[in-house]
C-alpha cells in the first residue's frame, strides 16, 4: 500500500484524547486496545504509536478505520499527531497485519475492559447508532474505563434537548439490557457547541 494513498483525519476529543479517522481499515474486525508499549509488541502501528518520544502515550485503541490514542504527555496534539500519522501510514505500507489479533479473553470472573469495548463498540454499530441516525446524529465510543463507558454525541444529538433521554432511557437501556457488565455513562459532549440539535433545548 502506497502511504501517500492512505487519508488520516485528527480529532481531539480533548489535551489526553485523539481520535485518528482512516480513509482505510485499520483493525477491520473487532476492537484491540493496548494499555502499554509491552502489549503493543507484536502489533507495529500500536507499538510505534507508544514510541513516539515525547508524546506520554498512555493507550492505544483500534476498531475498523479508527484510531483513537490516549497520551499523558505535554506536547499538544498538533505535533503528536503528525508522527501518529506517519506510524500509522508506515505499519500499513509494511505488508504484514500492523494489529494483532486480540488475546482470548479469560474465562470465568469479571469482564475486562478491552472486552467490554468491543461488545459496546458493536452494539453502537448495530442498534444505537441506527436509532439515533433517525434524528441526524450519532454517538462515538471514546473508550471504556473500569466497566464505565465514555461516550460523545455528534450530529443532531450534540446541543439536543432530549439528548439526556436518549442517553439514560435510550443507550443506558440497552446497555443494561445486552451488556449488564457495564457500571456506567459518562457523556463527554460539549452539548454547548452543538450547530444543529434536533431538538433544541428549553430556554431557562
Amino acid at each position: 500500500m502506497d502511504p501517500a494513498s492512505v487519508g488520516i483525519t485528527a480529532e481531539p476529543i480533548d489535551q489526553d484524547r485523539c481520535k485518528f479517522v482512516v480513509s482505510v481499515p485499520v483493525h477491520p474486525s473487532g476492537a484491540r486496545r493496548f494499555s502499554s508499549a509491552a502489549e503493543a509488541q507484536g502489533s507495529p502501528l500500536a507499538a510505534a504509536i507508544f514510541a513516539i518520544p515525547g508524546a506520554g502515550v498512555a493507550e492505544v485503541i483500534a476498531s475498523g478505520n479508527l484510531v483513537t490514542v490516549v497520551k499523558h504527555g505535554a506536547t499538544p496534539w498538533t505535533a503528536v499527531g503528525r508522527q501518529v500519522g506517519q506510524a500509522i501510514r508506515a505499519a500499513l505500507a509494511a505488508g504484514t497485519p500492523a494489529l494483532t489479533a486480540a488475546p482470548a479473553p479469560p474465562t470465568g470472573g469479571a469482564v475486562d475492559d478491552d472486552t467490554l469495548y468491543e461488545r459496546v463498540a458493536d452494539l453502537f454499530e448495530q442498534q444505537v447508532n441506527p436509532m439515533v441516525a433517525r434524528h441526524g446524529g450519532r454517538v462515538e465510543l471514546i473508550d471504556v474505563q473500569d466497566a464505565v463507558v465514555r461516550l460523545r454525541m455528534a450530529g443532531g444529538c450534540q446541543g439536543c434537548g432530549q439528548a439526556d433521554v436518549t442517553l439514560r432511557q435510550g443507550i443506558e437501556g440497552l446497555l443494561q439490557q445486552h451488556i449488564p457488565e457495564v457500571k456506567g455513562i459518562l457523556d463527554i459532549t460539549d452539548h454547548a457547541a452543538g450547530a444543529n440539535p434536533y431538538f433544541q433545548a428549553a430556554k431557562k
